[in-house]
């Protein structure tokens, strides 16, 4: 026992002494991108090729500890260069360590042979491989999970780039030296940038598997901010968000520049691309796949890039290189990079820590100048099967925590993963500084007036421009000028006003509105919530409802056909406006019209007698209710209108209507019952559809000016809510249903026909069907004391009943000429013999698609 005594202690005393002779090393440090400078999370950093090390944390830094003794440690990272950085044993040490990324593209993998083999599918081991990855999907995605949550933060970065030198010596750039930023040349955006928009968020993210619940608390919000009055800032904020989405790569399809690209893990994806396995990486546990990847037609809307797999029975995704084909259809970009990185979670599934899109766009996709936008969201204290209370997934998908948007400096640089460089750090104050300089207040001042068509003189603002000049057939030339207030006078109160004149019919026109904000925020941002009173004065075509534009519009001038029965109307207007943050809204009106008939139009009826009686004005009055429900509704605010952004999300509108009779004049009770349901469905590699059904019923005995006179179209632009081959007031009815679908192709067939891949033109078809019908009761035919259907100088009807089946119209169009026109063929299909019933007609559409 002695014996074994000592032994146990020599022992003891010897490793002891090696313990003192081979002291601790700690090595110290943060990793970077060589070129960009940024900080690296989660890369691997060991000693020697040895398992003792750890990752980088969200900043890029680390530390690693071992007593044996090792002379050079190894950082290793999927996408990048693996490197050694030699050290000296026993000792703290402190070593940064930039590493380059691995350029090496597809074209360097060189398969000799006597005869080139085919790619095929099978017996393909990457394709095997992508099988496995496909059938492991369910399994390591976050829904796979009841339960999820993480801290998410958020930046996005836009900039003028691939500035000259040139460029940036103009003398209009003389005072704005302090803005331009330089960088590695190689890098995405070129040497030069002019940063002129951050945004960043942090929130903590939610998500309950049964019942469905995902909910963002964003914590804190910072944004460069623009003066409202050139700018709508939330609007902004929106378009980005909607350019830059999350990239989940185990979707089907990824959304991307209101695009969907098919994934090179989504369920079909062998059909079009082809895969190579081009590395196996065994320095790191689990053992990792390169699988590289290329479409089968670069012009189709997919990506290229690589994936590496783990092996170690997960078939999981840890980190992904995802770009495009220089001769993709995509409009305006020019360079396009995703890096995804994963991390395992407890369970040994992996999860998304990291994603960083960046994107530069450009007229020209060799030289000049572009935009370049970069989006990074890192993700940390992820925990999985943690439930929380109930309240925690109810209300709306993101809610924003109190004062989420006062946050200090300090508050913000201790709560980033990374930490800014000065560039990035000093552009709110730059910003900030720069509209303070006459010469930039200028020249926004030139572009509002260009783009949205307003003058602005502080708290007064004269336009829309295209509205001063117009002319038609009743009113011959029309001279209007008008403007509004802004912000810069009051935030609850708003006034807009414009007078017109006709040199035909010699008489003036006005309106006049006073809204008030009753949440102290522009009416012109979300969420509405205020009450407006109006009166106007003014012409109008009966049947033409317009979409993003205003009648006096100059171009709508130019129309086909006969276009003389318009309306002189009186309008007073009483509206109170809601909305939600879940962007559920209502809207109550009160509204008293008076119509007299202009122009070839008359409102005639037969008296007991048999006599032709004139009558020279309607009385109407009105009280209103709208229900509206869009939710994950996203728009930009522009100086007129909100432009949609289009998504997959359904938008449901309903509104009742009663009209009262002896109430303030008016002659008429009637009720009225609209509803609309409009959607967007993506069908993948075959485009998307855009779609939407209406249908209504009015209830009770009106003259024709009060039904439901169609939407029709006689302008040469193609107009999605209206019918291109329709007259103006061709058509009425007291019960109605309409179908629109137009589906884009998005290149899908063009792409396959050599002559016209390069022109990279998108085709598009469209059908549009209408039934309605009039009861007895409001047909002027079965009773005489109506109002008549109106006729033209001949004497033939111009106005008609659907009785006799749908109206029906479709056309076929090429779309993306010169990446912003559209031009389609449209055909009417039904109620040809009607007198100028068109039966072709070529329309054309302005629109600026990714």
């Amino acid at each position: 026992m002695k014996l074994f005594t000592k032994i146990i202690f020599t022992l003891f005393i010897l490793t002891a002494s090696l313990n003192a002779l081979y002291a601790q090393t700690i090595v110290k440090g943060t990793v970077t991108d060589a070129k960009t400078k940024e900080a690296l999370p989660y890369v691997t950093v060991t000693f020697g090729d040895s398992n003792q090390g750890a990752p980088t944390d969200g900043n890029g830094r680390f530390t690693i500890k071992t007593n044996d003794k090792f002379d050079y440690i190894k950082v290793n990272y999927v996408g990048y260069r693996t490197i050694t950085r030699n050290i000296e044993a026993g000792k703290e040490q402190t070593i940064n360590i930039a590493i380059n990324a691995d350029t090496r593209q597809l074209s360097d993998v060189v398969v000799k042979a006597g005869k080139k083999k085919k790619y095929t599918n099978k017996n393909n081991p990457a394709v095997e491989l992508i099988r496995q990855v496909i059938a492991h999907k369910a399994q390591n995605q976050v829904t796979n999970y009841n339960y999820a949550e993480y801290k998410q933060y958020e930046r996005m970065t836009f900039s003028l780039s691939n500035l000259s030198d040139k460029f940036k010596s103009k003398k209009i750039f003389k005072n704005y030296q302090f803005m331009f930023r330089e960088q590695d040349s190689t890098a995405i955006g070129g040497k030069t940038l002019l940063p002129l928009y951050m945004e960043e968020k942090l929130s903590a993210n939610y998500y309950r598997k049964v019942p469905y619940a995902q909910k963002q608390v964003v914590e804190a919000n910072k944004q460069v901010k623009y003066d409202e009055t050139f700018v709508d800032n939330q609007g902004l904020t929106t378009y980005f968000n909607r350019m830059y989405q999350d990239i989940n790569i185990y979707d089907n399809n990824v959304s991307l520049l209101s695009n969907q690209l098919l994934s090179p893990i989504s369920d079909n994806s062998p059909n079009y691309y082809k895969f190579f396995i081009t590395d196996t990486i065994k320095d790191q546990q689990p053992n990792l796949i390169e699988l590289s990847f290329t479409p089968r037609n670069t012009i189709n809307k997919l990506f290229e890039g690589r994936i590496y797999i783990t092996m170690d029975g997960n078939y999981a995704v840890q980190n992904a290189v995802l770009t495009v084909n220089k001769n993709i259809d995509l409009n305006f970009v020019r360079q396009m990079e995703a890096r995804l990185s994963f991390e395992k979670n407890p369970d040994n599934r992996y999860h998304l820590s990291q994603s960083n899109l960046k994107i530069e766009f450009a007229l020209n996709k060799n030289k000049g100048g572009g935009v370049f936008g970069e989006r990074l969201v890192t993700i940390r204290n992820f925990q999985i099967n943690t439930p929380r209370p109930k309240e925690t997934y109810d209300g709306p998908a993101q809610v924003y925590a109190k004062k989420y948007d006062e946050q200090t400096d300090a508050y913000w640089t201790e709560s980033r993963p990374d930490t800014l460089d000065k560039a990035a750090a000093d552009l709110y104050k730059n910003v900030d500084s720069l509209q303070t300089i006459p010469s930039f207040k200028r020249t926004m001042d030139i572009a509002t007036l260009v783009l949205a068509g307003y003058k602005n003189f502080g708290p007064f603002e004269m336009g829309p421009v295209n509205t001063f000049y117009s002319f038609n057939p009743v009113e011959g030339f029309r001279a209007r000028l008008g403007g509004r207030t802004t912000t810069a006078l009051s935030k609850r109160y708003y006034f807009e006003t414009y007078g017109a004149y006709g040199t035909r019919d010699q008489k003036f026109k006005y309106f006049l509105s006073s809204t008030y904000s009753l949440n102290n925020k522009s009416i012109y941002s979300f969420p509405q919530n205020y009450i407006r009173a109006s009166f106007q004065h003014d012409t109008k075509v009966p049947g033409q409802e317009l979409e993003f534009v205003q009648e006096s519009n100059f171009l709508l001038s130019f129309k086909r056909g006969a276009n003389d029965q318009w309306l002189y109307n009186d309008i007073f207007k009483l509206d109170y406006v809601h909305e939600y943050l879940n962007h559920f809204s209502y809207a109550v009106g009160f509204k008293k019209w008076n119509q007299s008939p202009a122009g070839a139009l008359q409102f005639q009826n037969l008296l007991p007698n048999g006599a032709l009686n004139n009558v020279n004005l309607i009385h109407t009055t009105e009280m209103s209710l709208q229900l509206r429900f869009a939710p994950h509704e996203k728009f930009y605010q522009g100086k007129l209108y909100r432009t949609p952004i289009p998504d997959k999300y359904p938008i449901y509108t309903l509104r009742y209507t009663q009209g009262f009779k002896g109430l303030v004049g008016g002659d008429y009770n009637y009720q009225n019952v609209v509803g609309n349901v409009s959607k967007r469905f993506y069908a993948s590699q075959l485009g998307f559809s855009d779609v939407s059904i209406e249908g209504g019923y009015l209830f009770g005995k009106v003259p024709f000016p009060l039904l439901d006179i169609h939407r029709a179209n006689q302008s040469y632009a193609f107009q999605f809510q209206s019918f291109n081959l329709m007259n103006f007031q061709e058509f009425v009815s007291d019960h109605y249903a309409t179908f629109t679908i137009d589906h884009n192709f998005n290149g899908f067939l063009f792409n396959k026909i050599p002559l016209l891949r390069r022109l990279k033109l998108r085709e598009v078809v469209n059908f549009k069907g209408l039934w309605g019908a009039v009861r007895a009761e409001n047909n002027p035919a079965n009773d005489r004391s109506l109002l008549r259907f109106p006729t033209n100088s001949l004497g033939q009807a111009t106005t008609y009943t659907l009785n006799n089946g749908m109206y029906a119209e479709g056309s076929i169009g090429i779309g993306n000429i010169f990446k912003v026109l559209r031009f389609d063929l449209v055909r009417r299909f039904t109620y040809l013999d009607n007198p100028n019933a068109p039966k072709l007609g070529l329309r054309t559409f302005v629109k600026f698609d990714f």
